[in-house]
């Protein structure tokens, strides 16, 4: 009898140890041993060769629009296009139709998302005025990433933007609480500076005061608080270098497109780069930068934001914002890894141990011995070009359209499950809640 499930052979291992060629073990969803393995001992054998094998991609910030307007998005084409992009596990945002803030509204997102979607996932619930009392009930629900606020208004109608009503949910937050920070008094008194027909003009509404006035904000709150807080997608270079000095409570997350798009890009692409906070100026992206080679950014999310093509052809500002981004996650930021901007190592750093430290996953993160068997093999020589027919999200586009990158996701392994191969969907609908050690239940006596 086999004594191991599956094994994933010859591949090169990026985990603790460094990088090594190793064959990776799996029994019952789970990693059983790490080194080398005779063939005759594995169920099923998985040629690795070339490959690098490394810990599965954790997408933090992902927008899959269900239940709402799933015309754009829903669990499963979500799913299917963080599957396809070697992303193995998701968190998903609130400002769902109804909104993510109450115990049923989360317990229905699991059930629906519980073997239909491809990939693992939790759910973040939205903290409100209404549910504040609530939240440390909330945030430790089955399936629950954590307690999600927004300061500015985005996509939505999910707004806290005053600082009282910040202060009540933190004070009551024992996990991490996560922030969309600008600040909504600046934006609505900033609505003049929108120029019609001109989605340029969205980062000089949307400026890098509020941004950074709405973080100044949100530090003090969770410093007097006590609270835990993550700032997603920093846009500017003043944030960085502001949340270096407040570490102690905050850490923060980077996106691919404000580590590879600038103000420049508005001519070419238009509102199909329309999001918020906005894609900006280059030095602001060289800022962003410089919180990856120094360690200030913890995370790399997607902040995967679909809506239609007809619907992001409206003419600006009546364009929504929002782009994918879950699929193309991997293979923009692996370009970065081979044209020497980026580490394999930071890589992984930002997209596995970085959410599993931060926001404690439990069997997540690593290639170790008793972790979930999910990995993300890639093939770091292969040259390909992003198409929009590549795209497995509802709405089928993606601003890097004709984009040439070298790295590319060969695998998605999902508890010891090849959910994708070679870009082909295999053994799909598998998904399951991720667990965080903060929220485990107690062992019954």
């Amino acid at each position: 009898m086999p004594t191991y499930d599956r094994v994933f052979k010859g591949g090169t291992v990026v985990n603790q140890d460094g990088e090594g060629i190793r064959d990776v073990g799996v029994c019952g969803g789970r990693i059983a041993h790490i080194g080398s393995i005779a063939p005759q001992d594995a169920g099923e054998v998985i040629d690795c060769t070339g490959l690098h094998l490394l810990p599965g991609v954790i997408d933090s910030q992902v927008h899959f629009r269900e239940p709402g307007p799933t015309h754009k998005e829903d669990l499963e084409t979500g799913s299917r296009a963080a599957v396809l992009g070697g992303v193995t596990t998701v968190f998903e945002m609130p400002n769902t139709d109804p909104l993510t803030t109450s115990e049923a509204a989360l317990a229905d997102k699991v059930s629906r998302g519980r073997h239909r979607m491809h990939c693992d996932f939790a759910f973040w619930v939205g903290g409100t005025r209404e549910n504040a009392a609530d939240v440390a009930e909330l945030e430790r629900l089955p399936g629950a990433a954590g307690i999600k606020v927004f300061m500015g208004s985005s996509t939505g109608s999910l707004l806290v933007e005053d600082d009282a009503g910040v202060t009540e949910i933190l004070k009551r937050t024992r996990r991490r609480a996560a922030f969309h920070s600008e600040d909504e008094f600046r934006l609505r008194e900033r609505l003049g500076e929108r120029v019609a027909d001109d989605p340029s003009s969205h980062p000089v509404w949307r400026d890098e005061t509020a941004a950074m006035q709405c973080t100044e904000r949100l530090v003090r709150i969770a410093e007097a608080t006590g609270a835990r807080i993550h700032v997603l997608h920093i846009s500017t270079a003043e944030e960085i270098l502001f949340l270096a000095q407040h570490k102690a409570n905050a850490t923060c997350e980077a996106t691919p497109h404000h580590l590879t798009l600038t103000a420049d890009d508005y001519d070419r692409l238009g509102t199909l780069i329309q999001m918020n906070p906005p894609v900006r100026h280059p030095r602001h992206r060289d800022g962003v930068w410089h919180g990856i080679s120094q360690g200030i950014v913890d995370v790399l999310g997607s902040d995967h934001a679909p809506h239609t093509l007809e619907e992001k052809s409206k003419p600006y500002p009546q364009s929504p914002s929002g782009m994918t981004g879950v699929q193309t996650l991997v293979p923009i930021m692996l370009d970065h890894v081979a044209n020497g901007r980026l580490s394999l190592a930071r890589f992984v750093d930002l997209t596995s141990a970085g959410p599993q430290r931060i926001f404690g996953l439990s069997g997540k993160g690593r290639i170790a011995v008793g972790y979930d068997a999910d990995l993300t093999v890639v093939d770091l020589k292969r040259q390909e070009t992003i198409r929009n027919d590549w795209i497995g999200s509802r709405s089928q586009w993606t601003p890097y359209d004709g984009k040439v990158v070298t790295g590319w996701p060969v695998g998605t392994v999902v508890r010891g499950r090849r959910v994708m191969w070679e870009g082909d969907l295999i053994e799909t609908s598998g998904g399951e809640p991720a667990r965080f050690i903060e929220a485990l239940p107690a062992a019954s006596s």
